[in-house]
């Protein structure tokens, strides 16, 4: 039998070498028929902690590395495009104060 590969989001990688990753899929509701969000939660193996929060990934299953562990990330397929605005202006705020001692 196949191993199944999936493509997934990166929740969290506060643990070392492990990555929850969140596959978002639709289901229409048995009895209203209305289109529902659901989402499935995997625990993957990063051995080179190469991917971090946001960044979306391919996994394939393998067999149990750990307790919830069963899915190896096999690449990354985009990294996370967002911008640490906070740090951005923090950064701009100390090149001004810089620029500002210059002048005097």
């Amino acid at each position: 039998m196949p191993k199944r590969q999936l493509v997934g989001v990166v929740t969290s990688d506060k643990m070392n070498k492990s990555r929850r990753v969140e596959i978002d899929r639709l289901v229409r509701h048995a009895k209203y028929g209305k289109i529902i969000h659901r989402r499935t939660v995997c625990h993957v193996h990063d051995e080179h902690n190469e991917s971090s929060v946001g960044d979306t990934v391919e996994i394939i299953e393998c067999p149990p590395v750990s307790k919830l562990k069963r899915w190896n990330l096999m690449r990354i397929v985009a990294k996370n495009q967002q911008v640490d605005i906070a740090a951005m202006r923090a950064a701009a705020k100390a090149e001004q104060a810089a620029a500002n001692k210059e002048i005097k």
